[in-house]
């Protein structure tokens, strides 16, 4: 397991006794709730930063019409070889 630093957190009342809740629900120490939620959103932020980066990348140099004309030809090959019942 890698190096763990302990910290201290302030809580409302109201989140802590949700997190209880949870903890208990799920078996796990604050601990371990509390990695995996951290280890969550930092996941979600990660991913919704690349997202943001393609859309960035994509507005600076979509497709051209060629492309999306040997994409839908690809498309339209593939799909015809399938057995529609």
């Amino acid at each position: 397991m890698p190096k763990t630093t302990k910290i201290a957190i302030s809580l409302p009342e109201a989140i802590l006794s949700a997190v209880e809740k949870e903890r208990k629900a799920s078996g796990e120490s604050r601990s371990a709730l509390f990695r995996r939620a951290v280890e969550m959103l930092l996941r979600r932020n990660r991913e919704q930063a690349m997202s943001e980066r393609y859309v960035r990348a994509y507005e600076q140099m979509p497709e051209t019409r060629e492309e999306i004309d040997a994409a839908r030809y690809a498309a339209s090959a593939i799909l015809a070889g399938e057995l529609w019942q």
